[in-house]
């Protein structure tokens, strides 16, 4: 079977470089990030950061910072914005909750009231209201402290999962006709396990802000690119793919590659997105497809396990078990394929609670078989994480059309 070309885009989720800065300064051990340093992350920090790395291998890949150049640090933001959408609009947040007009009317249509209606953490939300919420069965409706959303919180066993992404599709809906400037509706599932502890899980369903244009997702599915979205990349940039993957049970762990949790309670869902991306980059070289494929993997753990609880070393230790995992994914390229590593947003450490932040974020580029220029590739030609885009767009042969798409949105 002839070869084809194969490109990965892996977004460590909130792991912006001042926020690593951070990490490491706040960390008291050895940080240990071997790949990473392979390919360059080492470059790209702070001058008084770059001992904690050992050298660049070879100069076998490109490194540099990047900055978004949309108006919000927001998931949602980050992630189009590689596919070459750039948002303007700035979103608030909602300091007091919604509006008693707007829950009303959702109780109604969903046939369920909800309650607490506050700002708050997502676990921190859950685990003060879980038992009023699986008493009564109504939804726990909050609001994130940094992104413009609204979250329902809702048990599995109290409400079954397809209703639950039913509400959550409700409430944006509700939300668009009453103009409420949110960008998501999040149902945040959760079970308790054995010993009653909340854990929530990969069923959690966002209802997303329509696109409104093109990306380089829907570019490539017109010239027969296999995309594939693993984890909440397709919950982000919301278009049509190929394949979407999303693993949520132990049982789809190949032993074999070793994959560890690292939160003690396995409240961790990055085994699963790297069990995907393997899964993904295997099938793209034995499954025939001329034109090649593109997988978009989203690793979440960093962001949404550790880094709204501000939890230093659990955010180490998760970058830590996300670099010791990189060779499954480097070696399952082959000569040419290419793979970028970036990220969405930083995370603010404050007093109460880690904040979305806009600041330097990493673009490292890494094409089996080249050096740091990547074969001809070039970079620097489009503003800010739309220049991720623009890489693989020269990678499948379409960049008149995805630069057209940057340009005008069409």
């Amino acid at each position: 079977m002839k070869k084809s070309p194969v490109a990965l885009l892996l977004v460590i989720d909130a792991v912006g470089l001042s926020t690593l800065e951070y990490l490491l300064g706040s960390y008291p051990g050895k940080v240990k990030l071997p790949n990473l340093s392979k390919l360059g992350l080492g470059e790209i920090v702070l001058p008084g950061f770059k001992k904690r790395f050992s050298p660049a291998s070879s100069q076998k890949a490109y490194a540099a910072r990047v900055s978004q150049v949309s108006a919000t640090a927001d998931s949602l933001v980050g992630h189009r914005e590689m596919m070459g959408v750039i948002d303007n609009r700035t979103y608030s947040l909602f300091n007091d909750g919604f509006g008693k007009k707007y829950l009303a009317e959702l109780a109604r249509r969903i046939g369920r009231g909800t309650f607490y209606n506050k700002m708050a953490g997502g676990m921190e939300a859950i685990e003060l209201n879980a038992a009023e919420h699986e008493r009564t069965g109504m939804p726990i409706a909050y609001a994130s402290k940094c992104d413009p959303l609204i979250q329902l919180a809702m048990n599995e066993a109290v409400i079954p999962v397809p209703e639950q992404h039913k509400i959550a599709d409700t409430a944006f809906a509700l939300a668009m006709e009453m103009g409420i400037p949110i960008t998501r509706a999040i149902a945040r599932s959760y079970i308790r396990n054995a010993q009653g502890e909340v854990i929530r899980t990969s069923n959690r369903h966002d209802s997303v802000l329509p696109i409104g244009q093109k990306t380089l997702v829907d570019v490539l599915n017109e010239h027969a690119v296999w995309t594939v979205a693993v984890g909440k990349t397709s919950d982000l940039v919301n278009t049509a793919y190929r394949a979407r993957i999303k693993l949520n049970h132990e049982v789809f762990l190949d032993p074999e590659l070793g994959l560890r949790f690292v939160h003690a309670k396995k409240k961790d869902t990055n085994p699963f997105g790297i069990q995907g991306t393997v899964n993904a980059l295997l099938a793209a070289h034995t499954v025939y497809r001329s034109k090649g494929t593109f997988i978009f993997t989203n690793l979440v753990d960093t962001d949404s396990v550790y880094g709204h609880s501000r939890d230093v070393e659990g955010t180490v230790k998760s970058l830590e078990e996300i670099d010791r995992t990189l060779p499954l994914l480097t070696g399952g390229l082959e000569k040419g394929d290419l793979l970028i590593i970036t990220a969405d947003h930083g995370m603010l450490h404050r007093e109460d609670y880690g904040y979305h932040s806009n600041e330097p974020l990493p673009f490292i580029a890494y094409r089996k078989g080249c050096d740091r220029k990547l074969g001809g590739l070039k970079t620097g030609q489009l503003p800010g994480l739309t220049d991720i885009g623009g890489v693989f767009a020269q990678f499948f042969g379409v960049q008149a059309q995805y630069k057209k798409i940057v340009a005008t949105g069409k």
